[in-house]
C-alpha cells in the first residue's frame, strides 16, 4: 500500500490518469461479471425449469402462466407471444404464408432475447483486450518519467533507477490484473449464452410447430 502512494506521489498527470482509467475498467468489469452470473444463472435454471413445466400444461394458456411464474429474465415469454400472436388482418405482417410469419415473429423475438443475455460481453472483451495495452503505456510513460528524473539529478546508480523502475512496472501488473477477469469471465459467460440460445432456439422451434399444427387443424 505505501509503494502504491508512493508512486501516486512520483508519476505525473498522464501516469494518474492512466492509472484511473485501469481502476474504471476494472471497476466496470467487475459490474458486469457479477451482474452476468446473476442473470445467466437465473436464465440457465428457468429455462430448464419453465420449457419442462410449459410442455406438461393442459393447454397453452395454462402454460403462458406457469412461463410468467418461472421464466424471471423474461427470455421465454416473448417467444410464445410471437408464437400466439394474431396480427390484425389486411397487414403486410400477414402478407406471408403462415409459416413465414411464424418464423419471422420467432427470429425477432429469439434476437431480442439473446441481446439480454449478451448484454455485457462486449465491455468484457474490450477490457480484456485493452487493459494490458494500457498498462503497458502506463509502465513505458512512467519509466520515461522516472529516467528524465534521474537525468535531471545528474546521477544514475542502481538505487535511483530500480526503485523508480520497479514502482513503472506495477502498471503491467495492473493491466494484467483488470484483463484476466473479464477475459475469463468472456469466455464462461459466452459458453453460458450458447447453451441458453440452443435452449431458446429448440423451444421456438417447437413452438412454431405446435402454432403450425394448430393452424392446420381442422374446425371442429
Amino acid at each position: 500500500m505505501q509503494g502504491l502512494e508512493q508512486f501516486w506521489q512520483q508519476t505525473d498527470a498522464v501516469g494518474r490518469a492512466v492509472a484511473a482509467l485501469l481502476l474504471a475498467m476494472s471497476i466496470g468489469a467487475w459490474m458486469v461479471i457479477l451482474w452476468k452470473a446473476w442473470v445467466l444463472r437465473r436464465a440457465r435454471l428457468d429455462i430448464a425449469r419453465a420449457v419442462a413445466a410449459f410442455w406438461a400444461a393442459e393447454s397453452v394458456e395454462h402454460g403462458a402462466e406457469r412461463l410468467r411464474a418461472l421464466d424471471r429474465e423474461a427470455v421465454l415469454l416473448p417467444l410464445l407471444g410471437a408464437a400466439t400472436a394474431r396480427p390484425a388482418a389486411g397487414t403486410l405482417e400477414t402478407a406471408g404464408v403462415l409459416e413465414s410469419q411464424l418464423t419471422r415473429r420467432l427470429r425477432d423475438a429469439l434476437h431480442g432475447a439473446l441481446a439480454h443475455l449478451q448484454y455485457g460481453q462486449v465491455l468484457l472483451a474490450s477490457v480484456g483486450s485493452t487493459a494490458p495495452f494500457v498498462g503497458l503505456l502506463g509502465t513505458v510513460w512512467a519509466i520515461y518519467h522516472a529516467l528524465v528524473s534521474i537525468s535531471a539529478a545528474g546521477s544514475i546508480t542502481i538505487e535511483k533507477v530500480a526503485g523508480p523502475v520497479g514502482e513503472a512496472l506495477i502498471m503491467t501488473a495492473a493491466g494484467l490484473a483488470v484483463a484476466i477477469p473479464a477475459v475469463l469471465a468472456y469466455n464462461v459467460y459466452g459458453k453460458w449464452v450458447a447453451a441458453c440460445e440452443a435452449e431458446l432456439e429448440g423451444f421456438a422451434h417447437d413452438l412454431r410447430e405446435m402454432a403450425l399444427g394448430t393452424a392446420r387443424a381442422p374446425v371442429g
